[in-house]
């Protein structure tokens, strides 16, 4: 789009969007547009996107810098404005709460949801909702109804509140984004519209985000989940963290969310909340990476590829005798990634274990965990019981989260760094 065209852009299209400046730098991400609603007869005047720059921090850009806009990216000029975004009252953030919308068709009162919405470039320069993509409810054998694209003042219902709204357009506007920056865009939102989003998304991708949300936030989600959906998104979470959620609810609600998850995924969490969280026992995670000493170096290279694990639990495995679920047999020591990818892929990783790392103690304080790692320059340590069994490891990842102020994940870029 060269500056002073007019052209339709769709806006869902536009989230995840790169943000360059006129040199080709890149200033961020797209993440919203602003507008504001006026009569339903009126086009929404559009005043500019919300750009997210790393590490999270949401920028706002007006129209007037927007100077083109294609399929890979969003060009601004000058220089944009540091300050971070807050929303004003009367705008309305078109991706995050007009998607899904339910609203009606002027024409023959007939209810549809907004798929998406595009805005035009007037003679004046200055942007305006003009149209907007919607889908037929569908009935019989056509489930998913009609899509069909009308004009702005062809709807009406969007100045009304919305008591019930569904996320699987937005969702879909925000399908590639990462768990963590996800949960940094629900954190954003209204309860409300957290609680749809949260419904919207399946049990992996629910507890992944989860994870990544500040604890107000998992507790609000979590209550609003029906029981046995919010005990598959527990056993969907990584024991510790659910134990962590679990910690912060009654001890009434605990038992009966633990009571309807599988035994064998409830067995770990209730071990955890038996350790106090800023001891070895609560920091740690009861899934490292654990083989038997007879398993190969090719076996342990495998199971450290694995995408889903962290990069600071794949940096290690953890040789133990049978059982190798946690608690294990006798704990024999660590296979570091950078000796295993110097051993032929038949060797035994019996033969090269490291066991001159002593392991720690369920007890042992936070002050030490932290004191250890930075001593041995290690990522992940072991934690063993009085007859060495291995019960898990607790990696820089989960000691960081507990040395960050509390409320890290909801503050502004660079705050929590400079301790604000």
């Amino acid at each position: 789009m060269a500056s002073g065209t007019t052209t339709r852009v769709f806006l869902a299209r536009l989230a995840g969007l790169t943000v360059l400046d006129p040199n080709g730098d890149q200033v961020g991400r797209v993440r919203d547009v602003v507008v504001v609603l006026r009569t339903e007869a009126q086009p929404p005047r559009v005043l500019g996107i919300v750009v997210e720059v790393q590490p999270r921090r949401r920028l706002f850009v007006p129209m007037g810098q927007v100077s083109h806009i294609d399929a890979d990216s969003v060009i601004v000029r000058g220089r944009v404005n540091l300050r971070r975004f807050e929303r004003r009252a009367g705008e309305t953030l078109v991706i995050t709460e007009l998607l899904d919308r339910k609203v009606t068709l002027v024409e023959d009162g007939s209810p549809v949801t907004v798929v998406d919405v595009a805005m035009d470039q007037s003679r004046t320069r200055d942007w305006f909702l003009t149209r907007v993509a919607v889908r037929t409810h569908g009935s019989g054998f056509r489930r998913r109804g009609q899509l069909q694209t009308v004009d702005w003042d062809q709807v009406s219902g969007f100045s009304q509140p919305e008591e019930e709204q569904g996320a699987a357009n937005l969702l879909a506007a925000f399908d590639q984004l990462r768990a963590a920056d996800l949960a940094h865009v629900m954190h954003e939102l209204s309860a409300k519209r957290r609680g749809e989003v949260a419904a919207a998304l399946d049990d992996e991708r629910l507890a992944d985000v989860l994870e990544e949300l500040p604890e107000d936030d998992q507790v609000e989600i979590l209550a609003k989940l029906a029981g046995e959906r919010a005990a598959d998104v527990l056993e969907a979470m990584a024991p510790d963290d659910a134990a962590d959620l679990l910690g912060e609810l009654a001890p009434d609600e605990q038992e009966r969310l633990l009571a309807l998850m599988e035994p064998d995924e409830a067995d770990p969490v209730r071990r955890l909340l038996t350790y106090s969280e800023d001891t070895a026992g609560g920091l740690m995670t009861t899934e490292p990476v654990i083989l038997p000493p007879d398993a190969t170096v090719a076996e342990a290279l495998a199971r450290v590829r694995d995408p889903e694990l962290t990069p600071a639990l794949a940096a290690q495995v953890f040789v133990c005798r049978s059982p190798t679920d946690t608690p294990t047999g006798k704990y024999l020591g660590i296979a570091h990634i950078q000796r295993l990818l110097r051993e032929p892929p038949g060797a035994l990783v019996s033969g090269v274990v490291d066991n001159d790392i002593a392991a720690l103690r369920p007890d042992v304080p936070l002050h030490e965990v932290t004191s250890y790692l930075a001593t041995y320059n290690l990522v992940a340590v072991p934690v063993v019981d009085d007859a060495d069994h291995l019960l898990g490891a607790v990696t820089v990842d989960d000691v960081l989260d507990h040395l960050l102020p509390e409320d890290w994940r909801e503050r502004p870029s660079g705050e929590a760094a400079r301790g604000a």
